[in-house]
């Protein structure tokens, strides 16, 4: 095990911590929950090495985070009226306070929209139930930042760059009727790319490979940061598509491939460009200003298999890079990024996703590197089968604090910590939530922020 972090709360403190949680002691050898045998640390791609966890500690400075999904009203309802909305978020970011977090991550554009009034974004339809349509006399997101502020929580605004639907049962033409006027995805039908997916329904997202959808992500996020004092700017894991696209943006690429390059390295070249002109954006604003914005991104877990790529993990499930052709690596390695949060959304015990092989490749893609590394935790996973234990994720955070380069944790998603769906899901909040994060952690820094 690595040396700790100065980090660490003195031994005096955490000792008191553990009692009677069980963790004093030697590192637990993990035991398979559908076999009780010691868990294998890469699934079926690493079977002679079997997983320990040490003694979970106290930090004095950690990310504890989670995120507030509001496409689909996920997290948080709608709301016509200011008092309405007022009273749910104070109740949520009380709820955080009280529970020891000290991050939200709230989706403020969930689908080319806004929780804020924007030029380039119309009012979003899971604000108030009608895309378009505002609160009358009130900025939600000026609010949201000022309320998390008073309570020590850092506010992360989430944002989804490209989608503009996550599957409709009619085709682009008639659901770009549907839209507000200001819609820039109905006012630009022709950058938008449209997708049959397996269940027959139709996905529409902006084209990542035409100049105008990155100066529109761009302009979004200025807009932001000139009339926002977020701490940062999030985005999520949706880029390409997960499922196959074939040739829907075959004209782009014919038009705006100078380079000639293959399909597959143009299209990561469009993401690559979208992540490159944010960070530079949100960079250029914080010389402006003098203020500190972090840029970061929660992708997908996986970014390439080692049987696809020598640098990748011990996996053998759906790739970023070659799925999405999103490299998340080359933006921890090129510094495009403040933070990352792998989405490692897999139990220890996962035959092709283990959750062991999966932080240490993480831990070691940062190395070397000044972005910080969160792990994003699936609470909402917890329950759903009998691999996913409630002592999962607690293991999981103990297991972190073996890497030196893992600085916090961040939820999938608010109503599961505070409305756990299942027995065994409120039993790993309470593990969570009543063992380990007993005392308040104050948040790390940003030092690749410039």
């Amino acid at each position: 095990m690595r040396k700790l972090r100065a980090g660490i709360l003195p031994a005096v403190v955490f000792g008191l911590l553990f009692t009677g949680f069980g963790l004093c002691g030697a590192n637990e050898v993990l035991k398979d929950p559908t076999t009780g045998r010691p868990v294998r640390y890469g699934g079926r791609f690493e079977t002679r090495r079997t997983v320990s966890v040490p003694p979970y500690l106290q930090r004095a400075r950690e990310m504890r985070g989670v995120w507030v999904a509001t496409v689909e009203n996920i997290d948080f309802g709608r709301h016509t009226d200011a008092a309405g909305f007022k009273r749910d978020f104070i109740a949520v970011v009380n709820n955080l306070q009280r529970a020891k977090f000290n991050a939200i991550f709230f989706q403020v554009r969930p689908m080319c929209d806004a929780f804020y009034p924007s030029k380039h974004n119309p009012w979003s339809r899971w604000m108030t139930g009608k895309e378009g349509q505002a609160i009358p006399n009130f900025d939600p997101l000026a609010f949201m930042v000022a309320e998390a502020h008073k309570r020590g929580l850092e506010f992360h605004a989430w944002l989804n760059p490209y989608r503009v639907n996550a599957g409709a049962q009619v085709g682009k033409a008639a659901y770009l009727k549907t839209l507000d006027n200001k819609s820039f995805a109905k006012r630009n039908p022709g950058l938008v790319l449209e997708s049959k997916l397996a269940n027959g329904r139709y996905s529409l997202f902006l084209n990542p490979g035409e100049p105008r959808v990155v100066e529109h992500i761009a302009d979004t996020i200025a807009e932001i940061l000139e009339n926002y004092p977020v701490d940062a700017i999030h985005f999520d894991d949706y880029f390409y598509l997960y499922s196959d696209i074939g040739t829907i943006d075959s004209a782009s690429f014919q038009r705006n491939n100078p380079g000639r390059l293959s399909l597959e390295d143009w299209r990561r070249g469009n993401v690559d460009k979208a992540i490159y002109t944010v960070k530079k954006t949100v960079d250029a604003y914080n010389r402006r200003s003098g203020r500190k914005v972090a840029f970061g991104v929660s992708p997908f877990g996986i970014w390439a298999n080692k049987k696809s790529n020598p640098n990748g993990s011990l996996t053998g499930g759906k790739q970023s890079y070659y799925a999405q052709y999103a490299d998340t690596r080359g933006w921890v390695r090129k510094g495009w990024v403040d933070y990352i949060i792998p989405q490692l959304y897999w139990p220890f015990s996962h035959e092709v996703a283990a959750y062991a092989a999966l932080a240490d490749w993480w831990s070691d893609a940062v190395k070397g590197t000044r972005v910080r590394l969160f792990i994003g935790q699936g609470l909402y996973r917890v329950g759903a089968e009998r691999i996913w234990q409630p002592r999962e994720l607690v293991d999981q955070m103990r297991y972190n604090q073996r890497l030196f380069n893992v600085d916090g944790t961040v939820i999938f998603s608010y109503r599961n910590v505070f409305t756990p769906g299942n027995a065994q899901m409120k039993e790993a909040v309470s593990r969570i939530l009543q063992r380990c994060w007993r005392y308040p952690a104050r948040l790390p820094d940003y030092p690749n922020v410039r």
